[in-house]
């Protein structure tokens, strides 16, 4: 079956869906953003879902998979994830899903291939990486795909909160295998974020499905009067009390193991995770944390992305999260069968200093120069792994640089790699025009920071805090965060600020914005150039700082 190409799901369509879903899943009915965006996929549409975590996002490509003619890519982030994607379709009854990732072995790629080739795969993923290779687009372009998924896709905005070089590269991949109908997915995106990665990915028209963020059976809760000595004994001790299976976010490495063991010796069974473990020790713990509903995993923000539990009871933070993006995210995977769950948030400013520090460390300037040098000195257009073989760096490295160098418009990227915009453009005056868009990244990065502090020392609804970062507003007060069952809460209904939640404005230095939140005295812009930044009502007014955009 092909796409609708008057752009309209059919009646006949939204039927088969159903069907599908019911054949596949089980499910009777489908939530209305699924049968929305799913009718969009059918209609040849390209689509970008902004849904919470839980609300069955992988259902909208896999439903109208198995209806549409051809193969569906599928761009994954993390291995365990496709491996569990994949589970899932096959347990499910699906038919010829795939994966091509660098854990498994050559002939299992070259199979994966052969059966793409055949028209055998109904389902391919990839990692992002994948498709950085020649040979791979190829492989892909020559099946003729008729739908390409990016999950995660806030993976791909410089302005999102796990920002990925390769991601940058997708927009290109579309367009080399004929830009097929493209589906974008994600829990996480406020607009700046979701305006990236329509651009990035270069989706034409796309439709946007945006759903609530809100999770409001979430109790959201922060503790502020903890020591560092006491810090330890207090996070165990509230653990102990929670119900698991649950989650504990740390910062570093070293906290796994020592949160983990403690917690074992008071007879919890727990799980230390962090990027650092050998493959086969993260599918472990992968595995026992899905498995078992006794099972605590401590771990840094690499252990997450993708879980399909639904009855995680608790997510604790021992320390702040890099930005409430990160934040929002990770205490997302608490509650997804709906029923009651807490997020607790232990809050030291002290502990503000790691994400700070990963938020400014320096532009390499001499790699920038010589990225440059190669791209302009290339007879013509240059791939990232011939810089990379040149230069003797990873290709990460070199990726990061060709994207600051893009965003400065110094360079082009297309098909056969990447070129030099302007012959008459002097390399130096580029490289200082790459560095300035690190220098503004590193701004934005330093304000997402101080929105989380915000978020951790405000006395009034935390609710109305955290949905506010992403441009939503909450009637009345949330009734289950500490804030409003202390009383400090104050309610925010009918304000009148003068510049309504999501309207553009501009600034007279900080330029445009759009505003994320209002107060009684303040409210809460987002800026292209600084990021976000909160205002005094009195100081607007008297300056005349803000006008409507």
């Amino acid at each position: 079956m092909s796409a609708n190409k008057t752009g309209a799901a059919t009646t006949g369509d939204l039927e088969r869906l159903r069907e599908a879903a019911a054949r596949l899943f089980g499910w009777e009915t489908l939530r209305p953003a699924q049968a929305e965006s799913m009718a969009h996929v059918m209609a040849g549409r390209d689509t970008l879902v902004v849904s919470p975590t839980g609300s069955g996002k992988s259902a909208i490509y896999q439903v109208p998979a198995v209806l549409l003619n051809g193969t569906t890519i599928v761009v994954s982030p993390l291995i365990a994830l496709q491996r569990d994607q994949v589970k899932g379709l096959i347990e499910r009854g699906a038919a010829g899903a795939h994966v091509v990732n660098s854990s498994r072995s050559a002939r299992a790629n070259s199979e994966a291939f052969e059966a793409l080739q055949s028209g055998d795969a109904e389902f391919i993923f990839l990692a992002p990486e994948q498709l950085a290779k020649d040979e791979v687009i190829a492989e892909l372009a020559e099946a003729k795909p008729s739908l390409f998924v990016v999950d995660e896709a806030h993976c791909v905005s410089s302005w999102g909160h796990d920002f990925r070089p390769d991601y940058l590269r997708l927009g290109e991949v579309i367009e080399r295998l004929g830009h097929p109908a493209v589906l974008a997915l994600t829990a996480t995106a406020s607009p700046p974020v979701r305006a990236d990665i329509v651009e990035r990915l270069g989706m034409r028209d796309p439709v946007q499905v945006v759903k609530g963020f809100d999770r409001p059976n979430i109790r959201l809760e922060v503790s502020r009067e903890v020591t560092a000595r006491e810090k330890r004994r207090e996070i165990i001790e509230r653990i102990v009390a929670l119900d698991p299976p649950g989650l504990l976010y740390v910062q570093t490495r070293a906290e796994t193991d020592e949160y983990a063991e403690a917690l074992r010796q008071v007879g919890e069974e727990a799980y230390a995770y962090h990027a650092g473990l050998a493959p086969a020790e993260r599918a472990a713990v992968h595995d026992a944390f899905l498995a078992s509903d006794r099972v605590i995993v401590v771990a840094t923000s690499a252990f997450g992305m993708g879980i399909d539990k639904p009855d995680v009871h608790f997510v604790v933070h021992a320390a702040p999260a890099e930005s409430l993006d990160s934040y929002y995210q990770q205490i997302g995977r608490a509650g997804r069968d709906g029923e009651p769950a807490t997020a607790v948030l232990y809050f030291r400013p002290e502990d503000l200093r790691l994400p700070r520090f990963f938020s400014s460390g320096t532009v390499d300037s001499e790699l920038l120069t010589g990225v440059a040098g190669a791209i302009r000195d290339a007879s013509g257009p240059i791939r990232i792994d011939d810089i990379a073989e040149a230069l003797d760096v990873t290709r990460a490295r070199v990726t990061r640089s060709a994207n600051l160098l893009q965003q400065a418009g110094a360079i082009t990227s297309g098909a056969d790699g990447l070129s030099w915009t302007d012959e008459s453009t002097d390399p130096a005056e580029a490289v200082a025009a790459a560095a300035a868009e690190a220098e503004k990244m590193r701004t934005i990065e330093l304000t997402r920071v101080e929105m989380m502090r915000g978020y951790a020392e405000t006395e009034d609804c935390r609710r109305h805090f955290l949905l506010g970062y992403f441009g939503e507003e909450l009637p009345g007060l949330c009734g289950s965060c500490d804030s409003c069952e202390d009383g400090t809460a104050t309610a925010r209904a009918g304000i009148d600020t003068g510049f309504a939640v999501q309207s553009r404005v501009r600034h007279a230095e900080w330029g445009p914005g759009i505003v994320m939140r209002e107060e009684n005295d303040r409210i809460t812009v987002l800026f292209e150039e600084v990021g976000y930044r909160t205002l005094s009502l009195k100081a607007v007014a008297a300056r005349n700082l803000l006008v409507a955009a």
